[in-house]
């Protein structure tokens, strides 16, 4: 599983999501910091990985709609 830590999250948790044996990335670490919810929600989708984040607009599914395949 991949997955791709926003800004809003520590990157301490960074070390322990690798450890688990998953591929973890940041939104700082790809210079996407400050870019709009749109483009994270596309660039996850489009990497295949699972946004960590803190940020509750995310939460809206009619918004940002889970990718089932």
């Amino acid at each position: 599983m991949k997955f791709k830590l926003d800004e809003n999250v520590d990157v301490r948790l960074i070390p322990l999501v690798a450890e688990g044996g998953f591929e973890v990335d940041t939104v700082l670490g790809e210079n996407l910091s400050g870019k709009r919810d749109e483009n994270i929600y596309e660039v996850c989708k489009a990497e295949k990985k699972v946004l960590i984040t803190l940020d509750l607009d995310f939460a809206n599914p009619l918004r940002f709609p889970p990718d089932l395949t």
